[in-house]
This record gives structure tokens, sequence and C-alpha cells, in this order.
């Protein structure tokens, strides 16, 4: 008889307050609807993501992993970039070139300012706005691979920014010379520019400290001030006006 009741029991299916069930479905979050992302903003965030990607990697990195890593199919990504040079060359225009001010070409040729100050000013915008982490990682790890990307930089450099240091050292000197920099005059300001990328490198590739009054930033103006100093007083030292030019004749009264 016990066992007769018991599945009589059991086999009752047990009741619910209706409106308890539909006010506890209501109260669940629902996710939200995934929105479709415009041609520009899906372009946008290929490109932001293989930055990160690239600086964490390098360029041996699969863009199949590159894709998982966005949150995109492979054959997306393909669509958008259909090959990864086209994906290299799209992150050099935006970590690089993208990243050189047009009003830096008008301060460097500024004739109002000292060339100390033109400097500093220029380094110190250089360092905050061009030198990142995403910057030095992808500039290492490029000259590690086949130099596409480090060959096409330093070009513009050659092209927009060491000519005007060197007249506006030789400037310092009080030396008007449109001769070709000698070895030496370019190895100095090779010291001058790739000491302050090295400055980022002690950061984001050894994780080194920085010894400057702003160690949390890496360098501040004042460091920056300093190399500038220290580079002009070593031009004058070690060549004087002795480049095979002429000092500027002063104007007549």
């Amino acid at each position: 008889m016990l066992r007769i009741i018991d599945r009589s029991v059991n086999s009752v299916s047990i009741q619910t307050n209706p409106d308890k069930v539909i006010e506890a479905e209501a109260t669940v979050p629902k996710s939200p609807a995934r929105r479709r992302l415009g041609v520009a903003e899906r372009e946008r965030q290929i490109l932001d993501g293989a930055i990160q990607f690239f600086s964490v990697h390098g360029f041996y990195g699969q863009l199949r992993d590159l894709a998982k890593s966005i949150g995109v199919t492979h054959a997306l990504l393909y669509h958008y970039f259909p090959t990864k040079q086209a994906l290299v060359d799209r992150v050099y225009l935006e970590v690089f070139e993208g990243r050189w001010r047009a009003e830096w070409d008008a301060l460097l040729d500024n004739p109002d300012m000292t060339v100390e100050d033109k400097l500093t000013a220029f380094y110190w915008e250089y360092v905050t706005i061009t030198l990142s982490k995403e910057f030095v990682r992808i500039l290492v790890f490029a000259g590690l691979t086949d130099h596409t990307i480090t060959d096409r930089f330093f070009a513009m450099l050659r092209a927009r920014l060491f000519p005007r240091l060197i007249r506006e050292t030789r400037r310092h000197r009080g030396v008007v010379s449109r001769a070709r920099p000698s070895e030496r005059e370019m190895e100095l300001l090779m010291g001058l520019h790739g000491g302050f990328f090295y400055i980022t490198m002690r950061r984001w590739i050894y994780a080194q400290d920085v010894y400057s009054e702003s160690a949390h930033e890496g360098y501040d103006e004042t460091l920056v001030r300093d190399r500038v100093r220290a580079y002009l007083s070593a031009s004058r030292d070690f060549f004087g006006d002795t480049t095979g030019s002429t000092r500027k004749r002063p104007a007549p009264p």
C-alpha cells in the first residue's frame, strides 16, 4: 500500500505560480543584439587588432590567429585585406607615416627660434606622439624580418628630417653649407636620434626603468633638452666651423 501511495504522490507534477515564472524570466538579463558594423568600422576594427597583434607576436604570426584574436572569420579578414602584405602596408601607414605631423616641418624651418629650442620642441613632441609601445615593438620586429617597414620609415626620415637637423646643427655652429653631411656628422646625429628611441626600447622591449623626473611617462622635457644640449655642444666641440664651408657674413649696417 505504501508503494502505491508513493508512486501516486510522486507522479503528480509540481504546480507553480505562472505569474512568478513570468516575473523571474523578466529579471534575467538578455544579451544585447550584436550590432552590424559598417565597412569603415570593420576595417578600423581589423586594423586596430592587427597593430596590437603584430606588436605582440611580430610578423611571423598567422593571419588565422589574428582573425581569431579580433573576433572575425578568416574569410572576412581576407575580404578587407587580400594579402598579408596589404595589411602590413596599412599598419605602416597608420603607425609610422600617419603619426608624422606636417607642423614639424614648419617648426624646424622656423628662423625665429634658437636651434636648441627648436630641436627640444620637436623631439619632445616626437617621443610623446610617435614613440608608442606599438611603434617601438613593431619597428623592432620589422627589423628582424624583411625590413619592409624599417626601410620605408628610414627613407622618410632621410627625406624629411635628417637634412633639416643637419642644417640646424650647422646653423648652431655658425656655418652655412649645403654640402653633403659627412659620415661623422651623421653618426653624431644618429646618436641623438637613436638615443630617444633607446629610451622607449628600455621601456617597451627590456622593461627597464628610465631615469627621469617623470619615470611613469618614461621621459620628460628636461631629459629631452639635456640630450639636445649635449648633442649641440658636442657638435660645436668636434667640428667648429671646419666642415669646408664658410661662416655666414653679418648683414651690412
